[in-house]
Order: structure tokens, then C-alpha cells, then sequence
């Protein structure tokens, strides 16, 4: 079943980067008593991923912040070590808090993965974006095709304030 506006998130576990290496992060310490602007890519480096989705919200988190956001945080099935890295080329880092969701376990509970194992890909998140307020969901914009990047946009997001 997919989450929906209203639901709380599920407890799960990613993976974020400290200055010490790889360190877990309960969904509850990312989500808990924060506002916080979610989104999803099916994987960093892909084409719309990397070239229109991460720009976007990187530019438009200031606005986001301004708007009472407390986090911008990207998530996608990648490992963490990929993640970094990709927030370093994107000019993210320290702007997007990357959440690592390898196993797509996060995806999978929220109804929002994707099989793209005929491409090669395995299984993936599909593309979103949400508010989220102390751990419950504001508002969802699902992507109906991962080629596709308007509903999920930081524009989008931005719009909704």
C-alpha cells in the first residue's frame, strides 16, 4: 500500500555520512519535531536525476528554508558512499542531507518502489518529492514516469507554501 497524505512514515534505518564514516539514522531522528522537504530519485548519476532533479532542489533551498523548512534531504537506493559523492558534485553538500536507502527497505514500506531490473537498475525508488511534518506526511508528489521530474520539483514543493 502506497503512503499517502496523513500517514506517519515508517521506522526505518538509512545511512548518512558523518565526518567519521557511515553512520545509521532512525527515520524518527530525521523526521521528529522537523519540518522536512523529501525527495526521491531512482538513482543518483541517472540522467533527469542528475541533471534537473538534485539542481533544482539545490537552488531552491534557500527558499525552502525560508518557508519554515528545517532539512532538504534526497533519498534514493544508492549506498552512502555514491551518495556523497554525487552531493559533492552536485554542489549539495551541506544543502541536502543525503539518506542512503540501499536495500530500498524505505521505498518498499512506503509503497513507492520500482522494479526496474529489466533495465538493470534492480529494484529502485520511484520519484517524489513531500513535506513532512514531525514525522508525518503534508503533502506527496509521485511521479507517474521516472523520466519525469514537474510533480516532484523543489518548483513544486516551493509552490505548495
Amino acid at each position: 500500500m502506497t503512503i499517502k497524505v496523513g500517514d506517519r512514515l515508517p521506522d526505518t534505518t538509512f545511512m548518512t555520512m558523518s565526518p567519521e564514516g557511515p553512520k545509521p539514522m532512525k527515520t524518527a531522528e530525521v523526521f521528529a519535531g522537523k519540518k522536512v522537504a523529501l525527495f526521491a530519485v531512482p538513482g543518483a548519476y541517472t540522467g533527469v536525476c542528475h541533471r534537473q532533479h538534485m539542481p533544482g532542489f539545490v537552488a531552491k533551498q534557500p527558499e525552502l528554508k525560508g518557508k519554515g523548512v528545517d532539512i532538504v534531504a534526497c533519498t534514493a537506493v544508492n549506498d552512502i558512499f555514491v551518495l556523497t559523492q554525487w552531493s559533492k558534485d552536485s554542489n549539495a553538500d551541506g544543502k541536502i542531507l543525503m539518506l542512503a536507502d540501499g536495500s530500498a527497505e524505505f521505498a518498499k514500506k512506503i509503497g513507492l518502489d520500482i522494479d526496474l531490473t529489466a533495465r538493470g537498475l534492480g529494484v529502485r525508488s520511484k520519484r517524489y518529492s513531500m513535506i513532512v511534518e514531525d514525522g508525518v506526511v503534508k503533502s506527496l508528489n509521485v511521479e507517474e514516469a521516472t523520466g519525469n521530474h514537474d510533480v516532484s520539483s523543489a518548483a513544486t514543493l516551493c509552490s505548495l507554501f
